[in-house]
């Protein structure tokens, strides 16, 4: 399988720990101590890290720093969304899109040669 393709699949993997460790404790760990939720959210976010290298350096040769966090940006995006709205029940805004649109905008400079 293509490097390029198993990283983008890593970084998605590791983007859902990523978001969850971040803002999942808002939600499902409310009525916990913030030092409880710090020490949950550093254990799911060790399974981000677990991912996420390994899956940076896969696509370090034929991504190069400026692709990789570029294409990690998307991800986030991506990931954020649906976890925005479907987990933390927030109401989907225009505003994504224009986001969106904005990252298209970087993609295509930073991909561009």
């Amino acid at each position: 399988m293509n490097r390029v393709i198993i990283t983008v699949v890593m970084l998605i993997v590791s983007n859902i720990f990523m978001t969850y460790a971040w803002y999942g404790h808002l939600k499902h760990l409310s009525d916990k101590h913030w030092f409880q939720a710090v020490l949950i959210s550093w254990g799911i976010a060790f399974f981000e890290y677990m991912i996420m290298v390994p899956a940076n350096r896969i696509g370090y040769g034929q991504l190069n720093i400026a692709h990789l966090k570029i294409v990690q940006e998307v991800i986030t995006l991506s990931v954020f969304i649906p976890f925005s709205v479907v987990i933390m029940n927030q109401p989907l805004k225009l505003d994504y899109l224009w986001v969106g649109l904005c990252l298209m905008g970087a993609v295509y400079f930073i991909f561009r040669t």
